[in-house]
This record gives structure tokens, sequence and C-alpha cells, in this order.
């Protein structure tokens, strides 16, 4: 942390800081503990062209989270730009390992989560997957939003850094009309986004909290695609999840379908390790 950061987050904070010290987990931030005489947070630093932008995407999506009462998100205390360093203050949640009955409590909120719900798919502001930009343009249809805002870009994306070649990728109308019998009757409901298990906490109390979304109104199964990915949830999350949720239509398909996206993310992300994962869901359904 520069010295004229601490400066301007003392003054924001209105204490002097006694002690910082680097955490580790980010990708693509910074993060420290920040410790005042009467306090103690989390500070995450982004820099760059869309530091802030990205924080400030960050902080909406937690207090939306937070605002639908099913799931904890960390307070935000505030989201500033200190010479020319992003900085989001935060709750800092002290964590443990997670027992059986927890998880099933995440599953169980997750759920409620997602039965929050809109009159689009989408959200009125877009946000950040990673570092990329996502796109939330409202569309009432699931199916056009799906390919339009989150397959296509990627895509593109991918082309374009020769990551994939323009015969490997599907035209819009084949994706909309191969996707469509699996992504019918969709309701728009709150999604984290970016729901691997590097993204929520159990707090040594005990209690589920959620942190890093990427939120919008989408297919619930699209948390559950990500949670597969790598997982990190195990079986007691997805029962108390099904307990609340129940089991959806095409379940399995649509797994698959949306873990295309993150895989496409990745691809464009960290390169071709991930070609592989992305031809096997392509040769699937294309």
């Amino acid at each position: 942390m520069r010295a004229e950061t601490q400066e301007e987050l003392e003054h924001r904070l209105g204490a002097r800081i006694i002690k910082w010290s680097p955490l580790s987990g980010g990708d693509i931030a910074q993060a420290y503990l920040v410790e005042t005489a009467h306090d103690r947070l989390f500070c995450k630093f982004l820099s760059g062209d869309h530091g802030f932008s990205m924080l400030l995407a960050e902080r909406e999506g937690l207090e939306r989270i937070r605002k639908a009462k099913a799931v904890n998100t960390p307070k935000v205390f505030f989201c500033e730009s200190f010479w020319g360093e992003a900085c989001l203050g935060m709750e800092l949640i002290e964590t443990k390992t997670p027992s059986p009955s927890e998880m099933r409590t995440l599953g169980t909120q997750v759920a409620e989560m997602h039965g929050n719900s809109y009159d689009a798919f989408g959200y009125p502001s877009d946000n950040f997957i990673g570092s990329l930009p996502q796109s939330n343009k409202s569309n009432l249809s699931w199916v056009a939003f799906y390919v339009k805002e989150r397959l296509v870009p990627q895509f593109q994306m991918a082309l374009s850094k020769n990551l994939l070649a323009a015969h490997e990728i599907p035209n819009e109308e084949l994706l909309l009309e191969n996707l469509g019998t699996y992504l019918d009757q969709v309701r728009p409901s709150l999604l984290h986004g970016d729901l691997w298990s590097g993204n929520y906490l159990i707090a040594a109390s005990g209690t589920p909290y959620l942190i890093d979304p990427a939120i919008y109104f989408g297919d619930p199964v699209v948390d559950l695609a990500m949670s597969r990915l790598f997982g990190g949830f195990g079986p007691d999350f997805y029962k108390g999840y099904v307990a609340t949720a129940g089991v959806y239509p095409f379940e399995k398909e649509r797994v698959e379908i949306y873990q295309l996206y993150y895989l496409l993310v990745h691809l464009n992300l960290f390169g071709r390790s991930y070609y592989g994962s992305v031809k096997n869901i392509l040769k699937t359904y294309f």
C-alpha cells in the first residue's frame, strides 16, 4: 500500500492505521487486513482502467444479495479511489471449516436467494466476470439473453485471441435453435453469477456468506452449473438446495450448457488448457 493511499484511507476511516497485513486468495486484486485501534476491516485494492468500475459492480452485487435477505454478504463500508487505486472496504469475516449442516444451510439460502425474481433477464447495470466485462442488457427471452449476452461475446473474444477458429463457433441462429429446447420456461432469478468454492465463506459463528458476485437475473441452474464445475461444495449443499427448490427439468443438460460460458471465460482469461472442455460441450450440442 502506497504511503499516499494509507494517508487517504486513514482520513476516510477517521483513525490511524496501526497495522495492515497482505491477504492471499485474489487473482486480480490485492487484499489487506487493515487494523486501527478500534476496528479491523477487509480492504480490496484494484488498479488499472477498470479497477474502480469493477469494485463498484462488486459493491452493487453484495448489496443486492444482502437486500434479498436470503444469504449474508459482508457489509460494505466504502468504495473509493485513492491516488489511482480503487479500494473496497468491507466487514472482515473470520472463517472456519464448514460442517455438513452449515453447507446444507448454504444450499437452502442460495435456493431462497433464487426465489427473488424480476420482470426480465439481465440487470439494470453491467458488471464483470473475473476481469472480463459482462453485459446484462435486458431481454424477455432467456435463451436469447444467454446466447447474445453470454456466449456470443466470449466466442468473439476467443476468436480474436486465436483460441477458437471461426469454423468451431456455432452461429447465433444455431445457438438459439439448439439451446431453445433446454432453456425454455425459465423464470428470472437473482443469481450470484460466479458461484465457485472460493466465493463462499462460513463464518466462525457458522453463518454462510457469499462474496465476489457477478449478479444478474437468470436461470438458477447457472449457479448450480458453476458450483459443479470445479467442485468444493459437496453433497450437503445440494441436499439443502434441492429440499428448498426441487430439481429442474433438463438439469443435466442445462448444467453443461451453462458451464460452456464459464469455460469460455476461463479459456479467454487463462488460455488453451480449457480448449478441450469447451470443444467437448460444443460437440455434444452442436
